[in-house]
């Protein structure tokens, strides 16, 4: 059955036409001081998946996977794909610094348009712009659109409810979900989770219904699925 599960934060299961694709894996309940409550190349989660499990990453990036014993590791570049299974990967632009200093990586940030029987577009780490429209022109089944950075900071290069709800208006996909809020927060895990947790919500909700009508904007809490 193809379906989309959304696992938190920018980590998405992608079942497709037969393939499994997990998107941004970050898959750990402690991130330095960022706690799961229900950032990325994030080599534990990485190492959880397997280290022959086929690994997209961006032009750069995959020296530094190859060295710590990850054996299929392809590089992408905007405009450029690669096939996995019966499935295309492409990568497309997207507005935000490439570096991952923890890890010591570096190379362009990306989003990616998965196409099979379906189109499915992972924003990644992103601000809003104008290559959107472009991006949303050879139509979008499901958008998978993030709406604030981590815990209660939004930071440069990240999408806030409004955004995103205009990087919604500019792909036009007939659905979306939206990523990247809501799972990690600061603090002890005995803290009651804090407001801000889920404040990014609502004010996308009724940002989109106002200027993306016509898309329908599917919640998911983490662990849910989207049938396609």
């Amino acid at each position: 059955m193809d379906r989309v599960t959304w696992v938190g934060h920018g980590t998405a299961l992608v079942d497709l036409d037969g393939v499994r694709l997990l998107t941004d894996p970050l898959l750990r309940d402690r991130v330095a001081h960022l706690r799961r409550r229900v950032h990325h190349l994030d080599l534990p989660s990485l190492r959880r998946v397997g280290r022959r499990v086929p690994i997209v990453v961006p032009r750069g990036g995959g020296r530094l996977l190859l060295r710590r014993g990850f054996d299929a590791v392809r590089e992408i570049a905007p405009g450029e794909d690669v096939t996995l299974g019966a499935l295309t990967v492409r990568a497309t632009q997207a507005r935000h610094h490439g570096g991952r200093g923890v890890v010591g990586a570096s190379g362009p940030a990306l989003g990616y348009v998965i196409a099979g029987s379906r189109r499915i577009y992972h924003a990644g780490d992103t601000d809003l712009f104008e290559g959107m429209r472009e991006i949303g022109e050879s139509g979008l089944d499901l958008a998978l659109v993030p709406i604030w950075g981590w815990a209660s900071r939004l930071g440069p290069g990240h999408l806030d409810p409004w955004r995103a709800a205009q990087a919604l208006e500019r792909l036009q996909p007939r659905r979306a979900v939206p990523i990247h809020w809501g799972t990690y927060t600061v603090g002890p895990a005995a803290r009651p989770s804090p407001r801000y947790l889920r404040a990014p919500l609502e004010p996308f909700l009724a940002a989109a219904r106002e200027l993306a009508p016509n898309v329908t904007v599917t919640a998911l809490e983490p662990g849910q699925s989207l049938e396609l």
